[in-house]
């Protein structure tokens, strides 16, 4: 058993903190005020490889695996989780949802264009009066020879007025005998005749990152455009959860991270009662729990990108990772506003910003609620995996970084 990082590791991470800290952290305080996207990062991150770190070379991928996808999480979610929401709907919901269940002409000809950067993907599956009951989409997709009529709004999209492709969920057996087998997923050209899409607002974090709605009225989306076999949808969403909730662990242990790297610099700095706070146990006991909380959450997401890159699936394991480290990561911001005192409440500290923006991960991709039932569940015996048609994707260095 081997915990180091190869060199190919320590690049990556290398690479993506200096872009984070060196390039958004001078403006990310500016554009969360103003409640607006930083307009270059989606095209700054393609030019960097990161909208395709783990993605075949032979589809225009960085040919890396998926713990070099987690290690670049931590470091962008590190300085803002908008950044690393970026990576959760584009490259886990989407490119790696398409890499395990599309057909190779669908991989080149969506996958392709998403690894480059050309094209931002998404996942659209939450619903004005559905979130974690996936199984009660009302959006319709009708088959009328060759295309599939899609009807119904999406809500709570991450990306959902930048993308150009989104993958959506929609109800096409309304018979079906359970509710869960008449889904069935597309690759939604978002570009398309019937669509119409805006950005949310008031919302309390995640304020320099795009979270919309999309609404389909009689939008015609073709057969080959389907993902997997009709009826495949709920097994296809489950399945993008896994790969993003993998993501979301993995960044939320850089607000753990961020959170005590800050907290033991002010600690060493601020003087009270004739000596630096740091020399007071209580502010020791939060930076101890903090570090603590660090290596506990690491180590749970490394674990996923390990079993991941074996084309094992994982959603106990990514379950408990996403569940831990989202928990985890909201109580060592709110502990670190503590320790800056009424300097951790002003957004010129970015510790206020992190509280806000981490709140939102313990209840999207699976709410704490969600993960403490699948984990039950496991654990009492009362739910099992079963095996699925298309299996994740292993990484196989030859493989993924030859060219076709």
């Amino acid at each position: 058993m081997d915990f180091s990082l190869s060199p190919e590791h320590q690049m990556v991470q290398k690479m993506v903190r200096e872009f984070a800290q060196k390039e958004v952290a001078p403006v990310i305080r500016e554009y969360d005020r103003k409640q607006e996207p930083i307009p270059w990062v989606l095209q700054r991150m393609g030019e960097l490889g990161l909208l395709g770190i783990s993605f075949p070379v032979r589809y225009g991928g960085q040919g890396m695996d998926y713990l070099s996808l987690g290690l670049a999480c931590e470091e962008l979610e590190a300085v803002d989780s908008t950044l690393r929401v970026v990576m959760s709907v584009h490259v886990g919901l989407c490119g790696l949802t398409l890499l395990q269940w599309g057909t190779e002409e669908q991989k080149r000809r969506f996958l392709t264009p998403l690894a480059k950067g050309e094209k931002i993907g998404c996942g659209a599956f939450s619903e004005p009066g559905m979130g974690s009951d996936v199984a009660a989409m009302r959006t319709t997709a009708r088959r009328e020879g060759d295309f599939y009529i899609l009807n119904g709004e999406k809500m709570w999209i991450s990306l959902a007025s930048k993308a150009d492709f989104a993958l959506v969920t929609a109800r096409t057996n309304p018979e079906a005998a359970r509710p869960s087998e008449g889904l069935s997923t597309f690759l939604v050209d978002l570009h398309s005749e019937g669509i119409t899409r805006g950005d949310l607002h008031g919302k309390m974090g995640m304020r320099a990152g795009s979270t919309g709605w999309i609404h389909f009225r009689d939008v015609r989306v073709p057969l080959e455009n389907r993902i997997g076999e009709e009826g495949e949808g709920f097994k296809i969403t489950m399945s993008a959860f896994d790969h993003g909730r993998y993501t979301v662990a993995a960044g939320a242990t850089g607000v753990i991270r961020a959170a005590l790297e800050a907290s033991t610099r002010y600690a060493r700095e601020r003087v009270a009662f004739g000596k630096p706070i740091a020399e007071h146990q209580l502010i020791q006991q939060k930076i101890a729990a903090m570090l603590t909380d660090y290596e506990i959450a690491r180590l749970l997401y490394w674990q996923v990108g390990w079993l991941k890159n074996l084309g094992r699936r994982c959603t106990r394991e990514t379950s408990i990772a996403k569940k831990f480290a989202t928990e985890a990561a909201f109580r060592a911001a709110n502990e670190a506003i503590q320790v800056h005192g009424a300097y951790g409440y002003m957004d010129e500290y970015d510790m206020e910003r992190h509280l806000r923006n981490i709140r939102a991960t313990i209840i999207y991709e699976g709410s704490s609620e969600i993960q403490t039932l699948i984990q039950a569940g496991y654990a009492l015996g009362m739910r099992q995996d079963k095996p699925l048609r298309c299996e994740p994707p292993a990484y196989d260095a030859e493989e993924w970084t030859k060219p076709a």
